[in-house]
């Protein structure tokens, strides 16, 4: 089990986020001491920080350098105080990464599986698939956005994942077919056309265009 320390003063933040990666088999242990959070750091053993920008008594950027005095680990800002000054200064001062608030957890979520891939080769057992914040669940077929979420068709599922695996790569119509046929169904090509224009309008319902694009005479494409 992979521990995370969440430094994070507002406790309805702290406690909903604890909650969510609780439930994935994440052990969060939230900071008590804003005074001293490396002596909280120290005592944690944490394989992963999430660092709040804005807390009592010292900023995030305070403790950021503090832990990188004595440790490489994974540090990951979570601050409403996301305007690229304060973006540039946390990649400056070691945090690997920033998500500005509110986030989905979904999203929060994925960039720490990520992470922890890099750093740990965490096993590739990979539950959620995430590209310029849209997240697909491979547990339940859901399709989140931001603060929104929908459930897709299976079929809908099976083309949308096998675009995110081969994101920035062209997948032909004949592969997204056999993807289709996995339980031996018989699928007609239409299908294929009449669910990528549905997928294409349930992503435009959440505000995102163009995310799927058609090469013509070749097949689609997530570009990176």
């Amino acid at each position: 089990m992979y521990k995370i320390l969440l430094v994070e003063d507002d406790e309805i933040i702290s406690k909903s986020i604890k909650q969510h990666l609780g439930n994935w088999n994440f052990e969060v242990v939230i900071a008590q001491d804003f005074r001293n959070i490396t002596k909280e750091f120290n005592e944690c053993n944490a394989h992963i920080v999430l660092l709040d920008l804005i807390l009592p008594f010292y900023d995030g950027f305070y403790w950021c350098k503090e832990i990188r005095k004595i440790s490489n680990v994974p540090i990951v800002f979570i601050s409403s105080a996301s305007d690229n000054m304060n973006i540039v200064m946390a990649v400056n001062m070691g945090g690997d990464d920033f998500i500005p608030k509110p986030f989905n957890v979904s999203v929060l979520l994925a960039k720490i599986q990520a992470i922890l891939r890099r750093t740990y080769d965490m096993p590739s057992g990979i539950s959620i698939l995430e590209h310029k914040g849209i997240i697909l669940n491979l547990n339940d077929f859901t399709l989140s956005y931001r603060d929104k979420s929908m459930e897709l068709t299976k079929n809908e599922f099976r083309i949308l994942e096998t675009l995110l695996v081969n994101k920035g790569k062209i997948v032909s119509r004949d592969a997204l077919m056999m993807k289709l046929w996995q339980d031996d169904n018989y699928v007609e090509e239409n299908t294929l056309t009449v669910n990528v224009t549905r997928l294409r309008k349930k992503l435009e319902d959440f505000g995102v265009d163009d995310f799927i694009k058609t090469k013509v005479g070749s097949g689609y494409i997530i570009e990176l």
